[in-house]
C-alpha cells in the first residue's frame, strides 16, 4: 500500500484542504460531545451546569465547521475553519476552569457548587430540597488515571483546537 500512495500524483497522497481539515475538526469535536452524551445516557453521569456549557462550545464548533463545508471562496473557509479552532481552545479554556473548579483552585458558579443549607429557615431549606437535585460542579464524577472527564474534554479539545489553527494558517500559508 505504501508504495502504491508513493507512485500516485501529490493530490492523491495529500489531503484535500479546507474539506479535510473540516471534517476532522467536525469529527473530533462530534466526537468530544458524543463522548459526554454516552456518559449522560449510557452511563448515567448527570451534567452539572459548566459539562453543559462545555457541549455548547462544541455545538459552535460543529455549527461553524459546516458553515465552512459551503461552496464558499477558500478565504472564507478558511476564516471560519480558524474561527472553529479558536473556539476549541475556548471550549478547552472553560474545561480548564471546570477543573480548577473541581480541584477547589479556585470558586465556580454559585448556582453549581457545593452550598450549606446554614442561614436558611427550615422551610427555605426543605423547598431548596424539594426541587430538582443539583448537579455539583466542584464533584468529580469520573476519572480515569487521575483526570476527570472536564480533564480530559480540556486536552482534546486544545490539543484539535491547536491542530486546527496550525492547520489553517498552513493552508492561508500555501493559498489553498
Amino acid at each position: 500500500m505504501v508504495s502504491a500512495l508513493a507512485d500516485a500524483p501529490d493530490d492523491l497522497r495529500r489531503p484535500a484542504g479546507t474539506a479535510w481539515l473540516a471534517a476532522v475538526i467536525l469529527c473530533g469535536s462530534g466526537a468530544l460531545l458524543l463522548a459526554a452524551l454516552g456518559f449522560q445516557y449510557l452511563g448515567g453521569y448527570a451534567p452539572c451546569s459548566l459539562c453543559y456549557w462545555q457541549r455548547y462550545g462544541h455545538i459552535a464548533v460543529m455549527a461553524v465547521v459546516w458553515l465552512a463545508l459551503l461552496p464558499l471562496g477558500s478565504g472564507a473557509r478558511i476564516a471560519l475553519l480558524s474561527l472553529a479552532g479558536i473556539g476549541l481552545l475556548a471550549t478547552a479554556g472553560l474545561a480548564a476552569w471546570h477543573v480548577g473548579v473541581e480541584w477547589k483552585w479556585w470558586a465556580g458558579p454559585e448556582s453549581c457548587t457545593s452550598t450549606s443549607l446554614m442561614g436558611m429557615s427550615v422551610e427555605q431549606a426543605l423547598n431548596a430540597l424539594r426541587r430538582k437535585p443539583v448537579v455539583l460542579c466542584d464533584t468529580v464524577a469520573w476519572s480515569l488515571f487521575g483526570v476527570s472527564m472536564a480533564g480530559w474534554n480540556a486536552l482534546f479539545s486544545a490539543a484539535l483546537g491547536v491542530w486546527a489553527l496550525a492547520g489553517t494558517w498552513r493552508l492561508a500559508a500555501r493559498g489553498a
